[in-house]
């Protein structure tokens, strides 16, 4: 297992390189580029610069999050072609700087959802939050809206104003676009760049919808073990993977996160591991919550052994935190809950480790 810890650059994140290097076994930075259009390849000498600063600071960019799709991709339009050359350059870019991993998803219009980005916790903290019902009763102006009113600030990723500017218009074109014909459209996508990783040996590791349900109508398919099996039998090749993120398929109550993991695992499809825990509450609504096990809904400790089981050598890092002891950072992601949460899964991995030797 590797550790890292997700950056959003020295203009867009509350943490600095400099605070994530003190974290006891964090090696690793995920980063990417966020001044980049979606659809535009990325450029060389941004993706050197951003290297750079990772590396003066002691730290490896080994893995990117997120490389975004253009919706023409998703949507099967006439342009993907081109879209997906740009994105074959940035793949073939990104090599050269030696990353070795891309995390991606394939969700239509929006990335991640939450109804709540701050809840009050009775701990004093907050977490970000999942109401389905409350959900129901908003459009996805109003969605969209309310994060950008709430976020402390900070333009999130997956909710760019460029991207969400002409809502109306992206939801008639995905009228006609139910779950088969997105996987259509997908497996044309991995057919365009696989052949492309596989020549300069970065592996693609596709994120799971989040929450893993259709919302407003649109399809979402990287939702459970089937469809999961599915994306990485239809084009089959080791560079083809998932991002096993716990907190997005543990949201769905169905998911056998410790199983899947070994099912996949075993398959060497997972390359990169996003791990949280939740908090369930009334039907499909949730909240999130410190990594322990004890405070969610997850077993973290079965989590980590399922990874230990299947001798995981890839990245993982710790995923989004409680917001704690009155720091100011973008949802989900403040420094303090998240370096927690490293040294928890740190500590059950050498736990494991250990007990497993003197066997």
């Amino acid at each position: 297992m590797i550790m890292s810890f997700r950056w959003f650059g020295e203009k867009g994140d509350s943490v600095t390189l400099n605070q994530i290097r003190q974290i006891p076994g964090v090696k690793n930075v995920v980063g990417a580029l966020y001044d980049v259009p979606v659809g535009d390849p990325w450029p060389m000498d941004k993706i050197l610069r951003l290297k750079r600063q990772v590396n003066d600071n002691g730290l490896a960019l080994e893995v990117i999050e997120s490389v975004n799709i253009h919706e023409d991709i998703k949507l099967g339009a006439p342009t993907r072609d081109m879209y997906i050359e740009n994105y074959r350059e940035s793949i073939r870019n990104l090599a050269k700087a030696g990353v070795k991993v891309i995390c991606y998803n394939f969700m239509p219009v929006f990335d991640w959802v939450r109804t709540e980005l701050f809840r009050p916790l009775g701990d004093g903290s907050t977490a970000m939050a999942y109401n389905h019902e409350l959900l129901r009763n908003m459009s996805p102006n109003d969605l969209v809206a309310y994060v950008e009113n709430n976020s402390n600030g900070f333009e999130l990723p997956g909710w760019e104003k460029d991207r969400l500017s002409e809502l109306k218009t992206v939801f008639e074109q995905y009228s006609d676009i139910d779950d088969e014909k997105l996987f259509e459209n997908y497996k044309y996508f991995l057919e365009g760049i696989i052949p492309v990783c596989e020549e300069v040996g970065v592996r693609m590791a596709v994120h799971p919808d989040d929450p893993p349900r259709s919302l407003f109508g649109l399809p979402r398919i990287v939702i459970n073990k089937k469809n999961l099996d599915r994306i990485v039998r239809m084009v089959d090749s080791p560079c083809n993977g998932i991002t096993f993120c716990t907190g997005s398929l543990g949201a769905n109550r169905e998911n056998d996160l410790p199983e899947m993991i070994r099912y996949f695992g075993g398959m060497g499809k997972i390359p990169f591991a996003h791990v949280r825990n939740i908090k369930f509450l009334d039907g499909e609504s949730y909240h999130e919550s410190s990594h322990l096990s004890s405070d969610g809904s997850l077993d973290l400790y079965e989590i980590m052994k399922a990874f230990y089981d299947i001798h995981f050598d890839g990245y993982l890092r710790p995923d989004h935190g409680r917001t704690i002891w009155g720091e100011k950072a973008r949802p989900g992601y403040g420094l303090y809950d998240r370096a927690l949460g490293v040294t928890y899964l740190n500590g059950l991995w050498e736990a494991l480790s250990k007990s497993n030797s003197a066997v």
